[in-house]
């Protein structure tokens, strides 16, 4: 790849379809729910009946002037609908209502990390409100293609950027970051898996310095953002080698075989698609105004890129703060445990160690994790308070409120008999019991050894049962070593 680089560019951009989680269609009342009996989730709209008529579902704008704030875009005031004419065979009405010539947000950009981990900004030319198409389905009836509606006029944003990837790492980031924004804002799911985030990618290269851009090939039907990247990466291999060959890179739609790692034709295309758009006749056009885009971005949860800035202000390395930012949910549950105490690393380190190993063991989310973010609090208040120790709270105690959630910690904890032992007369008669087991080690410590500091704490820790306060403990056998 290195010797392409050096001789050719790519140019690469992307379309992303994002289905919106709204409860009803884009302009009917069907359901949206996923996975219900083919065909039972339509209606006289979706499936275009003559004499109905659409309504606009006003969540599908509240969601793309959301995407269009959190993605730095200028957001349109007056939205047409328009009508893009195609015939498919799981498309009922003919048509599919979209915008054409007014995209609700243009000029917008997103910030990524490249290939070599440096920033990068993809710029995007616009993100339009249209409707879903059903869904044809090849491999059931061996003889028979089966159509099922239910997918017809689902809510989607299409999202497309500009030119500016040069690699699949590069797509492949963007596509992460793209899930993870859509998963913040709450509007999509973004599972690849379900159909709920669908990406078509446009590769062509050219001669390094040559402005012109090269014959662009598109690429369909890939179901991960790691075969998206395979994808890109293959078809730039592949249109090198027809360019150093002497041969010409012909208009295509391909698809991606993910076991041989190749693209493949689909169909060629030698001319653009016809749409024949015209204004949609049922649909008066909706204005966004300034006010309403105010009220949106008031109420926006706070975004990934937001969080990782603040926790590194806090003192976070980078490297905890993008695991605390991962998922929206991680990252709120977080937020309310560091509402209730100041000392940040050590709530990053529970949010990571502890509640993540419990949590992956089980196979479970956060919501469905038992302990409230306000006792992860608590229990590092008694770590620093010399309460409990710290392996007391990360071991019995948080097993104690795995099962008993309800109970309060210090409570608990003195029920399971782990309270530290903080007493100093108590805890200088265990200090002088552990230096008179080992009289000749003493001697060493003091004529210089001073790695020895380990066993004597060891030892006392183990008459102690482990409920010697280590701070106050680690004091008394300093003392009593120099006398």
């Amino acid at each position: 790849m290195k010797d392409i680089l050096e001789k050719y560019e790519p140019i690469i951009g992307l379309e992303i379809h994002v289905q919106l989680n709204t409860k009803s269609k884009a302009y009917s009342s069907d359901s949206t729910t996923y996975g219900g009996m083919p065909n039972t989730q339509t209606n006289a709209i979706s499936l275009g009946h003559p004499g109905t008529l659409p309504m606009v579902n006003s969540s599908v704008i509240e969601f793309a002037v959301r995407l269009g704030i959190a993605t730095n875009c200028d957001i349109r005031e007056r939205n047409e609908y328009a009508r893009k004419n195609y015939f498919y065979a799981d498309l009922p009405k003919g048509y599919q209502v979209t915008q054409d010539t007014t995209p609700i947000c243009t000029n917008g950009y997103v910030e990524i990390k490249d290939a070599d981990d440096n920033p990068k900004r993809i710029g995007l030319t616009r993100i339009h409100m249209e409707e879903d198409s059903g869904k044809s389905i090849h491999d059931i009836d061996p003889f028979n293609t089966l159509i099922d509606l239910n997918r017809a006029g689902v809510a989607l944003l299409e999202i497309v950027s500009e030119p500016d990837f040069r690699n699949g790492q590069e797509a492949y980031n963007y596509l992460q970051e793209m899930r993870q924004l859509v998963r913040y804002l709450d509007i999509s799911d973004g599972n690849m898996e379900e159909g709920s985030l669908r990406c078509d990618v446009n590769v062509s290269i050219r001669p390094r310095g040559r402005e012109k851009f090269g014959t662009k090939v598109e690429v369909k039907n890939m179901n991960s953002f790691r075969n998206v990247q395979k994808a890109i990466d293959f078809e730039i291999k592949r249109q090198y080698e027809v360019y150093e060959s002497g041969g010409e890179v012909l208009q295509q739609t391909m698809t991606f075989d993910a076991g041989s790692g190749e693209t493949r034709l689909l169909r060629a295309k030698e001319d653009a698609h016809d749409y024949r758009y015209f204004p949609e006749p049922d649909l008066q056009p909706i204005l966004v105004k300034e006010d309403y885009v105010s009220q949106v971005k008031s109420e926006l949860p706070p975004l990934p890129k937001e969080l990782l800035a603040k926790y590194q202000e806090m003192g976070l390395s980078a490297y905890d703060a993008a695991l605390l930012t991962e998922t929206k949910e991680i990252a709120l549950y977080f937020e309310e445990v560091i509402k209730h105490t100041k000392n940040h690393k050590a709530a990053a380190n529970w949010m990571m160690g502890s509640v993540k190993s419990y949590m992956n063991d089980r196979a479970i989310t956060i919501e469905e994790f038992p302990v409230k973010p306000n006792t992860i609090a608590e229990l590092i208040s008694m770590v620093e308070n010399g309460v409990v120790s710290n392996s007391a709270a990360n071991g019995d105690l948080f097993k104690g409120l795995i099962e008993s959630p309800e109970k309060e910690p210090e409570a608990l904890a003195k029920e399971l008999n782990l309270i530290q032992e903080s007493d100093s007369d108590a805890l200088l008669e265990l200090v002088k019991e552990a230096l008179a087991k080992y009289p000749a080690k003493v001697e060493e410590y003091k004529a210089g050894k001073k790695g020895l500091m380990g066993l004597f704490m060891g030892e006392v820790m183990k008459l102690s049962q482990g409920k010697a306060d280590p701070k106050v403990t680690s004091k008394l056998v300093q003392q009593e070593l120099e006398k």
